[in-house]
């Protein structure tokens, strides 16, 4: 099954459409030139099916992120979206190891709500997103400054609060990007707090971060 996924993907490339999806993604990675709506049509029975398995296949997704094309990453993040009811605590240091692997936006923003759902299930996954907030990989600080993103009321405002406070001075885009996101998505919920806490640490937040947090403020 697993070859048989991998087949199919290489079988539908299209060279033509990947030069201007890598060039998309400043040319960091290659392509197989699949579409999302295609690659999800592709792989649509390969992902029911997974949903029925008891067990994560961690040589599947090791095998996904080994390759090189990047529409693989895709898939196993697809994967992981399709058995994230048996993710555990346990598999947090993979999913790290997946993080600081061929890191970029797209798959950072996905595994911070895979990362998000197994810390509801555990909230012991808090210290570990608490150690990463301080991490020397930034986005592995982006993941835990972003992990909560539309839990709404169920937001831990206080682990938000830590989290943000401890990424300020950074002149890294995607850090400062990451405080404003969570901040904005959390305003939908509670303006309130959001304005309150603009207010409190406006004069150590990016200006960059302070915009994005009051666009519906």
């Amino acid at each position: 099954m697993m070859q048989d996924i991998f087949e199919t993907f290489r079988q539908n490339a299209n060279a033509a459409a990947a030069m201007p999806m890598s060039a998309y993604m400043r040319n960091l990675f290659p392509y197989l030139g699949i579409p999302k709506p295609k690659r999800a049509e592709l792989s649509k029975d390969f992902l029911n099916r997974a949903k029925k398995a008891t067990e994560v296949d961690w040589k599947f997704i090791n095998k996904c992120w080994d390759a090189r094309e990047r529409e693989f990453q895709g898939l196993a993040l697809d994967y992981l979206k399709a058995v994230a009811g048996h993710l555990t605590i346990g598999d947090i240091p993979r999913l790290k190891k997946l993080a600081i692997t061929k890191s970029w936006w797209d798959t950072i923003d996905y595994l911070d709500k895979i990362v998000g759902e197994i810390a509801m299930r555990n909230p012991k996954v808090n210290d570990m997103l608490l150690e990463w907030s301080v991490d020397d990989n930034f986005w592995l600080r982006r993941i835990a400054i972003d992990h909560q993103l539309y839990r709404k009321e169920k937001t831990d405002v206080k682990l938000l609060e830590k989290i943000i406070t401890n990424n300020f001075g950074s002149d890294e885009f995607f850090i400062n990007k990451a405080i404003g996101w969570s901040l904005r998505e959390y305003s939908k919920t509670n303006p309130e707090w959001v304005r309150k806490f603009i207010g409190k640490y406006k004069n150590k937040m990016a200006r960059l971060s302070i915009r994005e947090a009051s666009k519906y403020i």
